[in-house]
């Protein structure tokens, strides 16, 4: 019987949570704090901890951090509530093998624990103890995140269900949500794996060049082919081939895709050869295809043909339990490319990022804090660097801790007003007070 040790300070949710997991077969004691914990851990060797992250006496991630200096190797799964979700991450760069949002889900719970006890081995006392697995699922290459929120979920299990088919997928959503990483994703779980991906960006091809870049052509077969060009559908034989915005196509370049599509063979430019070709269709677009059916713009059998399974890509904003996570990402790959060594975020950038609309997605935010980690001087980036608007309902002042200091409060007027494209009476509204006591601070201040 496997043993948790759940340290947690809200005592009525520690023995709800603990008989739970009795009921569930597991043996679980609880505690309320981290001298406690250390104490339980020491005579009881529990086979995995679940840890709140504020103790009344030190932060979770002091245990955690004790769990991994001892080698003592025992998974641990952080518990938090949303506001705290980048100190969550950062307990899973410490060693935690992952953490789960309060209210805890039952169901969510008992997987993360089983997953936890699967992947993470006890080591020996001679052994030297890495980083447990971290269950965020990246790529390969650590060029994207997934998240984890609800919608988040229920996108990548969609595309685990169809990605295994030969079915061809619309990803329909807005620009910078992810779209060719979605496509890739479905590539990357498909028996086709093996083979080439081969993605086109269909709104970058001059109409006379869409049949070139699509099934290539022979030397001499129009003006300015000097050489053999093997087509993206010939590339792409026997993997998957990605057309991004496919909605921009000409009318004349849909009929040959649908052909080819139809058909299952391809004839370069100027050849009177075909070439049968056994590829799977990923398409993309930020248009509502069903408008351009209707204004003739968009052939109905095409729309047909590609949408044979369709995924919705959810914008940032309706993402807000990942905004942080992605924040956190995107730094770390600042950092790495920058060469810099920026820890985080202070307190007001936070609040700062959550509440922004980001209209640019993933996109307009990987820019921004790229940016603000190259102009960052200090270890935290702060919403001077971050130089982007919130929502209307948003104030500096409910962000910032209380001023202690005229320097303080001077730096917040110029954050708000930078924020504002110096329109002040945008800026009194950031900082939660009236143009004319903000016209006051700025003859106070010397501002004008």
């Amino acid at each position: 019987m496997k043993r948790i040790l759940i340290v947690e300070d809200d005592v009525t949710f520690a023995t709800m949570l603990k008989s739970w997991l009795c009921k569930k077969g597991f043996e679980a004691s609880a505690t309320s704090s981290v001298g406690r914990a250390k104490k339980a851990i020491e005579t009881e060797r529990p086979d995995i901890i679940l840890s709140d992250l504020r103790l009344p006496d030190e932060d979770g991630t002091q245990l955690l951090k004790w769990n991994n200096e001892n080698t003592l190797g025992i998974p641990f799964i952080i518990m938090t509530n949303y506001a705290e979700i980048q100190s969550a991450v950062q307990a899973m760069k410490l060693g935690a093998c992952d953490y789960i949002s309060k209210p805890v889900n039952p169901d969510e719970l008992l997987k993360k624990i089983g997953e936890a006890l699967e992947t993470t081995h006890r080591p020996s006392h001679s052994e030297k103890t890495g980083k447990p697995r971290i269950h965020i699922k990246t790529s390969q290459k650590n060029s994207y995140l997934e998240g984890v929120s609800e919608v988040a979920r229920q996108l990548y299990s969609y595309v685990s269900l169809v990605a295994p088919t030969n079915m061809s997928v619309l990803i329909n959503g807005a620009s910078g949500t992810g779209k060719e990483y979605v496509a890739k994703r479905i590539h990357e779980l498909s028996p086709r794996k093996e083979k080439p991906f081969v993605a086109i960006d269909c709104g970058s091809i001059p109409k006379e060049l869409a049949a070139s870049e699509f099934f290539g052509h022979l030397k001499g077969s129009f003006t300015g082919a000097l050489s053999d060009k093997v087509g993206a559908f010939e590339a792409a034989n026997g993997g998957t081939i990605f057309l991004d915005e496919i909605g921009n196509l000409s009318y004349e370049v849909q009929i040959q895709l649908l052909r080819a599509l139809q058909e299952r063979k391809i004839r370069r430019v100027g050849s009177p050869k075909e070439i049968e070709v056994d590829i799977r269709l990923v398409s993309a677009t930020n248009e509502n295809l069903n408008k351009g059916i209707e204004k003739g713009t968009f052939r109905e059998d095409l729309f047909h043909r590609i949408n044979e399974f369709t995924l919705k890509m959810p914008t940032l904003k309706e993402r807000k339990e990942d905004i942080m996570l992605f924040a956190d990402f995107f730094l770390e790959q600042a950092n790495e490319e920058l060469n810099k060594e920026v820890v985080g975020f202070d307190t007001a950038a936070t609040q700062l990022l959550q509440s922004y609309a980001w209209p640019g997605n993933l996109r307009e935010m990987k820019n921004v804090i790229k940016r603000a980690t190259l102009l960052a001087q200090n270890s935290l980036i702060t919403p001077i660097e971050l130089n982007i608007l919130p929502e209307e309902n948003f104030t500096l002042s409910e962000a910032r801790m209380p001023l202690r200091n005229e320097a303080a409060e001077k730096e917040q007027i110029i954050v708000a007003l930078q924020q504002a494209s110096y329109n002040k009476s945008k800026a009194a509204r950031l900082l939660g007070i009236d143009r004319k006591t903000l016209y006051n601070k700025l003859k106070l201040y010397n501002l004008e």
